[in-house]
């Protein structure tokens, strides 16, 4: 058995948070295929405002929807035009009002996600591999990184067999529970077929505590 344990669900109530916030009795199932949905949503509209997150809230009358953008202004539009847009189209996946928030990430060069989804579009751009690997480790490094774990796989440069690489700067304590790292998965979709990419980022250690929300 391979060790497959996601680095975020493994700290949820340590140092993580839920990405869905609420609690239901009878429609549980209904509410959780909504959420599905609109984040599917999201990451299809906006496949080029480079989302590290989506959260989502709700009360029983209100859907908030909390978007973590590297570009707010894409999202947004002129004059908001943008927000106003998306909120028409997910509002038909929802049963509930839905009202929408944009969150800055400050450092989109040591968010996971981000990182991902760059060396992804790269990839796909035919860009070598080692070089994408090696820029975005160095990239986050320079972030402030403590440590950054990069994994490609697949037919990489057009091999007939898939295979992986990978690619360690400085310290990525997986195991220890008070360590606060950032973990996503990506796919570029080459002519080959597709790589799958997936990154860790440390970014330090936790604050002593028992739960998230203490």
């Amino acid at each position: 058995m391979g060790r497959k344990v996601s680095p975020i669900s493994f700290r949820i109530k340590f140092n993580e948070s839920w990405r869905s916030r609420w609690f239901s009795d009878k429609n549980y199932s209904e509410r959780l295929i909504e959420d599905m949905k609109i984040r599917d949503k999201i990451k299809q509209l906006l496949s080029n405002a480079a989302i590290s997150k989506v959260e989502i809230e709700r009360d029983s009358a209100m859907i908030t929807v909390f978007i973590h953008s590297a570009r707010p202004g894409v999202i947004i539009g002129r004059k908001g035009v943008g927000t106003q847009d998306l909120k028409e189209k997910l509002q038909k996946l929802a049963t509930n009002k839905i009202s929408i928030n944009i969150v800055e990430v400050k450092n989109p060069d040591a968010d996971a996600s981000i990182i991902s989804q760059n060396m992804a579009y790269q990839i796909g751009n035919r860009i070598a591999f080692r070089r994408v690997m090696k820029q975005a480790v160095e990239k986050a490094m320079q972030a402030g990184a403590k440590g950054v774990k990069v994994i490609v796989s697949g037919r990489l440069g057009g091999a007939d067999i898939a295979r992986s690489e990978k690619l360690i700067s400085g310290l990525v304590p997986l195991s220890v529970l008070k360590s606060k790292i950032d973990y996503s998965l990506a796919e570029a979709k080459t002519t080959f077929g597709i790589i799958g990419i997936k990154v860790w980022v440390y970014k330090g250690e936790a604050e002593n505590k028992s739960y998230i929300g203490e």
